[in-house]
């Protein structure tokens, strides 16, 4: 039987004239239907998001309370969610757990901060106090490779400003999402969290929509572009996180066995499709044999398999047009030259599984180099210096993430300020302490998510001047 779910819209249940089917990507199969969100919906849901903002912008202890009280809701129904994100998207049942842990975190963290204040003067003749106010109903549009992480990324930081929020995740997931809307309709009041499902339509109407004073938008570059274009006419605020071609450089001092562990572990988790997971390694001349066997090695005991059985360390792409990408970069790079060490082709049977594949014989320029492949596939390149290697590791429109590998961190952390990324990690890629910002430089994005940073950027400076002479 295939289940229903409904959206959320004015803390009230609303299900739609129409429907679209979500699909298991381990299967192939019609997983639940999804409701398709009118435009007459779409406006309903804004109107109560405007008329919910005024009261919940004004109170910063319900804001508190309410994110407490959302974790809480997560936290008591985690593994149903942790299964859920499995069944719509694919990943290990372990990864889904690990998802939603940092949900926990982030709604938690979010509930210990206010927006900062700074007094500039204050004296006889003039008080002057720079506020934050919060900007608005915001528009929030997620992807599918972290159906509930990336959207409380956004709700967290959004209801700690005081913003309220109309949220539409990826139609390759939303399951996961409508089901923490019908979950925490009783959490907050009415308006707060909108949660709606449907295709890029609505997406694009929710960024032309007049009501939403900003638009937060994790995905493709191209996709991010066009949401840009689309804000500039009403001037919404954005924040833009887009994607990336993260180079992993490792130094001719690395151990191999250790940096191998680190680096298949960030390219191949959640069957790569992390923005901000490794995508390409540079490996030093001297050394470079060794880390393709090593990732090799890896990749070919790595369990690919249903991310609810035991023991699956790699689980489908989550759909068929990313499965189809990836393949047609795996078979361009073969046809230019290239080989796979291992891995190189689609595993036998149902739904979107492709082996983890490790490719030589690239050069910078091939397409899977210079792309975000977001899939199961990592090119090994070969330098000579470091300096060669900071050059090519640059040459992109991307500049997510990066991080280097070696036995001197000391000496890695002093090249670090030569990546152009947005973060740049030494012996480790992705790993984030509480605080910690995130997002991009060049095509990768615009604005901050994540930390005091993540709130602010939910918010508008205000000058206070008060004239005491």
């Amino acid at each position: 039987m295939v289940r229903n779910f409904t959206m959320t819209i004015g803390g009230s249940a609303a299900t739609a004239r129409s429907s679209f089917v979500v699909e298991d990507p381990a299967t192939g199969e019609v997983l639940a239907e999804a409701p398709e969100c009118s435009r007459e919906q779409l406006d309903e849901a804004m109107r109560t998001a405007a008329d919910a903002f005024t009261s919940w912008s004004h109170d910063a202890r319900q804001r508190r309370r309410g994110l407490e009280s959302l974790a809480a809701v997560v936290e008591a129904n985690i593994e149903e969610l942790a299964d859920l994100i499995t069944s719509e998207q694919g990943k290990p049942i372990a990864e889904a757990r690990g998802e939603l842990r940092g949900v926990l975190n982030n709604l938690r963290y979010f509930a210990t901060l206010e927006l900062p204040e700074e007094l500039l003067r204050d004296d006889q003749r003039v008080t002057v106090k720079v506020l934050r106010r919060p900007v608005g109903p915001v528009a929030a549009i997620t992807p599918w490779n972290f159906p509930l992480g990336t959207a409380v990324a956004k709700i967290a930081p959004a209801l700690a400003a005081g913003c309220t929020i109309v949220l539409k995740p990826s139609p390759f997931t939303p399951l996961t999402c409508l089901r923490f809307g019908e979950l925490t309709r009783d959490v907050l009041p009415g308006g707060v969290v909108n949660v709606l499902s449907g295709g890029n339509e609505l997406g694009a109407a929710m960024v032309e929509h007049p009501v939403p004073r900003m638009v937060s938008f994790t995905g493709s570059v191209a996709t991010g572009k066009r949401i840009a274009a689309a804000a500039a006419p009403d001037l919404k605020r954005l924040t833009l996180e887009l994607g990336g071609n993260d180079p992993a450089i490792v130094l001719d001092d690395a151990d191999v066995e250790t940096v191998a562990d680190g680096i298949f572990a960030n390219a191949f988790s959640n069957c790569g499709q992390v923005c901000v997971a490794i995508k390409r390694v540079y490996a030093p001349e001297r050394i470079y044999d060794e880390v393709v066997s090593a990732l090799a090695e890896r990749a070919r005991a790595a369990k690919v398999g249903d991310g609810h059985l035991d023991g699956t360390e790699i689980g489908p792409l989550c759909n068929r047009m990313q499965f189809e990408r990836v393949s047609g970069l795996v078979a361009d790079a073969l046809s230019g030259g290239g080989a796979a060490v291992t891995g190189g082709a689609a595993v036998d049977g149902p739904g979107y599984f492709y082996e983890p594949t490790v490719i030589t014989g690239v050069s910078d320029g091939t397409r899977i180099v210079d792309e975000e492949q977001f899939g199961p596939a990592l090119p090994v390149l070969s330098y000579r210096d470091v300096d060669e290697a900071l050059a090519r590791a640059n040459a992109t429109h991307f500049g997510l993430g990066a991080s280097i590998w070696t036995s001197d961190p000391d000496r890695a952390a002093a090249v670090a300020p030569e990546v152009e990324a947005g973060t740049v990690w030494v012996n480790s890629h992705q790993s984030e302490v509480p605080g910690q910002p995130f997002g991009g430089l060049k095509w990768s994005g615009i604005g901050v998510e994540g930390g005091r940073w993540g709130l602010i950027g939910f918010s508008e400076i205000q000058t206070v001047y008060v004239a005491r002479d």
